[in-house]
């Protein structure tokens, strides 16, 4: 019979970081991680920095007529990546 005082070490994990960085945290990494698998592998390699702050992630590219092209492409970007979690946590990209 299982004590319900227990846990196991992902939900331990899973609330150490939800009670220090935010209930949020942990899909920001899921959406920095896929980054690569949404845009496909030749505009991953032109991807220098990704970063997430206050819903907007924030991407630093090496090449600027990509920077420019992604531009064009950010709804459907937003779609996708929040698709990874399955809710709107991002509200905007910022190319740079």
């Amino acid at each position: 019979m299982s004590d319900p005082n227990q846990s196991t070490v992902g939900e331990l994990i899973k609330a150490f970081y939800e009670e220090k960085r935010g209930p949020s945290y942990l899909d920001e990494v899921k959406i920095i991680k896929g980054w690569s698998g949404v845009v496909g592998s030749f505009i991953a390699q032109y991807t220098k920095d990704l970063f997430i702050k206050d819903g907007v992630l924030l991407v630093r590219l090496t090449s600027d007529s990509l920077r420019t092209e992604l531009g064009y492409s950010k709804s459907l970007l937003l779609k996708n990546l929040n698709n990874l979690v399955g809710y709107d946590l991002l509200k905007d990209i910022v190319f740079k």
